[in-house]
């Protein structure tokens, strides 16, 4: 179950971190703030949603400058969030997967993909890469695989 969870808390960063940048992001941001600040009365989401807002204009100048890694510590963030609320209340997975299928229909794209990659068979000599959008270029420094 655990598992399960982690790849729920996952999915869900990555469609939070992708409507920031879509124009859905005033109609999903209050959403996402009333699920994760839930028990807590208004304040609580009221926090929430001031840190989704936070989130979001560090995300826009962390791509608009070409910061993949302060963009990709924005999109972990908010999957450790996930995942606390999920530990804290495994119940509220089922709400979690009706918001994300919810937003994705109103969005018009799909944001929640499933990806399964194993990697097995001993030692890999070189990167292993998952993702589903690359901007720029990747460049890799290591010692040479032959």
């Amino acid at each position: 179950m655990e598992a399960e969870l982690a790849g729920l808390a996952s999915s869900a960063a990555t469609a939070v971190v992708g409507l920031m940048l879509s124009e859905a992001w005033e109609q999903g941001r209050s959403r996402l703030a009333r699920f994760l600040g839930r028990g807590g009365g208004e304040a609580a989401v009221a926090e929430v949603e001031e840190e989704l807002r936070s989130s979001q204009r560090e995300l826009v100048a962390a791509r608009d400058s070409g910061d993949e890694e302060e963009a990709g510590d924005i999109q972990l963030a908010w999957r450790q969030r996930m995942r606390r609320a999920l530990r804290e209340d495994p119940e509220a997975a089922e709400e979690l997967r009706r918001l994300l299928a919810e937003l994705e229909a109103e969005t018009g794209k799909g944001t929640g993909v499933t990806v399964t990659n194993t990697i097995s068979g001993g030692v890999q000599h070189g990167p292993v890469i998952q993702g589903q959008s690359f901007h720029g270029s990747i460049t890799f420094h290591g010692p040479d695989p032959r």
